[in-house]
């Protein structure tokens, strides 16, 4: 069935006018000038980290281009590598172009490296230290992670349950369904672009998560109650295993199956920034 969309000043006037009759307009949250400052310095830190992404698939395609492959090693960007970079028998222009690229990618990574300084600064003041300590016992959430989910959101008690929230980032599944044609359709993908890439990103991971606890992940759960913890280490155990499920014994796709951990992450995220770290995931 071909179904089309309209949307013309009338329709969207009826519609508005039927949500304050029936009072389904709630409050917008407004972040205050503090939140909003340091948003914005987090998304120019991921439009760095963007630019040097490129920089370096510029670098590989240059060097393969001219015939020269990296074998020394499975890892690129390591100091063997550079170093291999650096000492390429390269002459003329050619020498010059790389090294124009290189010293391209040394500068945004020295940049990088003080802008995540800066970052952890930010996530040990007053306001967003708790908040930050809590949200970093889950096994994907780093710090910069954290604040950025803290100051993107703001108030969390604006989402009435976790698939709310989950919804507002569009991790949720659409439905165009009528009678008995059942019809899924994949996320919605509406809402918060910036949080749910960096939700996917973290939930990649637990592809290659294992059980336990590491060393850097203890330290990161210090100073937290035990409720906090056991909340995250259910979380993470969960996580784990809802990702193997999904592509060992159901043969999900492994992406489908990124998004579906995703999903989940966020409803747990939710639980622990509303302190309902006992109920069960909605």
């Amino acid at each position: 069935m071909n179904r089309r969309r309209k949307k013309t000043d009338k329709r969207d006037a009826q519609a508005i006018a039927r949500a304050l009759k029936n009072h389904e307009y709630s409050e917008v949250y407004i972040p205050d000038e503090e939140d909003e400052s340091v948003r914005d310095y987090i998304r120019m830190m991921q439009d760095h980290k963007k630019q040097r992404r490129v920089i370096k698939q510029q670098i590989v395609a240059f060097t393969t281009r001219h015939g020269y492959r990296f074998t020394d090693g499975k890892n690129y960007w390591t100091k063997k590598h550079m170093k291999w970079l650096k000492e390429l028998p390269l002459e003329g222009m050619n020498k010059e172009t790389l090294d124009d690229y290189l010293l391209s990618y040394e500068t945004i990574t020295d940049r990088l490296e003080l802008m995540n300084k800066r970052i952890e600064e930010i996530a040990e003041t007053d306001k967003y230290r708790e908040a930050v300590h809590k949200l970093i016992c889950f096994k994907s959430v780093k710090v910069l992670t954290a604040l950025a989910v803290i100051v993107e959101i703001g108030d969390f008690t604006r989402f009435v349950k976790a698939k709310n929230f989950a919804a507002f980032l569009g991790l949720v599944v659409g439905e165009l369904s009528s009678s008995d044609d059942q019809n899924q359709l994949g996320i919605t993908k509406q809402g918060n672009n910036f949080l749910r890439k960096l939700l996917v990103e973290c939930a990649q991971s637990f592809s290659r998560a294992t059980s336990g606890k590491s060393k850097d992940l203890k330290k990161r759960q210090e100073g937290n109650t035990p409720e906090i913890i056991a909340y995250a280490d259910k979380a993470n155990e969960r996580l784990r295993k809802r990702y193997t499920r999904l592509v060992l014994h159901n043969m999900k796709n492994t992406n489908k199956a990124v998004v579906a951990v995703a999903r989940e992450l966020a409803c747990f995220i939710w639980g622990m920034m509303t302190g309902n770290i006992h109920t069960a995931l909605a």
